[in-house]
């Protein structure tokens, strides 16, 4: 697990819509980025709607969102079409920031073992430094706790 106070893995992947997306091309703006498992499941998706339903925070206080999983562009496209979804969704077939990120771990679900994307996000400064890491992160109430952490700080 990364941790506070430690730079951010760059990484440079595509967005939905084929563009790269770089961590460095936000330096001056702080950014949210939250790794989740897979588009169109339901913890993902009340996630995702969560994100959405609160952009207007982030955005007021220029904060970046940007989701990652490991799902295709297409699929992406798809997800951010169907629920409306107005921040940035990245896609990492490569596992390249998944595992950067330190995220891609041993999920254990119905006694069955598997490697899997835990949910997690980040918050990175303005700086490229890791300020605060929610793990274990809870789908509903992720954009909330990262939006009222952001009022707290700074």
């Amino acid at each position: 697990m990364l941790t506070e106070g430690m730079k951010a893995p760059e990484f440079s992947l595509n967005d939905k819509d084929g563009y790269k997306v770089r961590l460095s091309q936000f330096k001056g703006q702080k950014v949210v980025l939250y790794f989740y498992p897979r588009d169109n499941t339901p913890g993902c998706t009340k996630q995702a709607c969560a994100f959405a339903k609160a952009y207007e925070g982030f955005k007021m206080k220029n904060v970046v969102v940007i989701g990652i999983s490991k799902d295709s562009e297409k699929s992406h496209q798809n997800f951010a079409k169907k629920y409306d979804l107005p921040f940035i969704l990245v896609s990492d077939p490569e596992l390249t920031a998944i595992q950067a990120y330190d995220v891609w771990k041993e999920k254990k679900l119905y006694g069955k073992v598997s490697m899997g994307v835990v949910r997690t996000t980040y918050v990175i400064d303005e700086e490229g430094i890791i300020e605060k890491v929610f793990d274990k992160v809870k789908p509903d109430t992720n954009a909330i706790d990262v939006l009222d952490y952001l009022g707290k700080s700074k």
